[in-house]
């Protein structure tokens, strides 16, 4: 009996190992090659595919940004830049060619961007002047003196400050520094004669107004709050 069960247990020891396809965990082959491509796999299909128009940039590329985000064609991105500063208002020459220097742009890219802008009439300095000259001696109520020197500072050349700020005559200067100082003798006044005449004289010459137009505006201006002030009382 001992010899039959000895017998046995050496046939089982000397019989090859088969395990069959389906006592193996599923989706295994027993080849590791074969399980290795099938993790892969696996995991690829497990990541999000890349819709078209997601707004997530293809792996390999560069997602598209502002021209001035890349180094790029410097004639290109002096193009953008003016283009965008002239959509927000007019602008002069000078100040578009101090903003694209700010940017790093180099000189000579940014001249030929400039003359070309110019040429179609994209930069006028001339029109530029002059609906700065209407604006602000309208609004601003700024006399020739100051107008031309705020047209230097900005760039524009003293041919075409000059020209723009000479449709500001006297007779313009002498009626817009009257209406501007309507508003405020009243207030100046309740400190004194002495005081108020200084304090109008000064706002009509930070205001770029002739001293000699700025006295006989004054002069007119106490008179009549005087005479207003004595009517009031009679």
């Amino acid at each position: 009996m001992l010899a039959q069960l000895t017998e046995q247990m050496q046939r089982i020891t000397d019989q090859p190992s088969v395990i069959r396809s389906t006592d193996r965990p599923p989706g295994r082959s027993g080849d590791p090659v074969a399980e290795g491509a099938q993790s892969d796999a696996d995991r690829s299909a497990a990541r999000p595919a890349s819709v078209p128009g997601d707004g997530r940039p293809t792996p390999g590329t560069t997602a598209p940004g502002h021209p001035e985000d890349e180094p790029g064609d410097p004639e290109a991105v002096a193009r953008a830049i003016c283009l965008r500063l002239l959509a927000v208002a007019v602008r002069p020459r000078a100040g578009l060619a101090a903003a694209l220097a700010r940017k790093g742009i180099p000189p000579d890219a940014a001249e030929r961007v400039l003359d070309r802008l110019t040429e179609v009439g994209l930069i006028d300095d001339e029109a530029y002047a002059q609906s700065f000259v209407a604006s602000r001696h309208r609004h601003g109520a700024l006399g020739a003196g100051a107008l031309r020197d705020e047209l230097r500072r900005k760039g524009v050349d003293p041919e075409t400050a000059t020209s723009a700020v000479a449709v500001v005559d006297r007779d313009a200067e002498y009626e817009r520094a009257r209406a501007f100082l309507e508003r405020r003798v009243d207030s100046a006044m309740a400190h004194g004669a002495e005081t108020a005449r200084r304090r109008l004289l000064g706002l009509l010459a930070r205001r770029g107004y002739p001293a000699d137009l700025a006295q006989r505006v004054v002069r007119e201006a106490m008179a009549a709050y005087g005479d207003e002030t004595e009517a009031g009382w009679s």
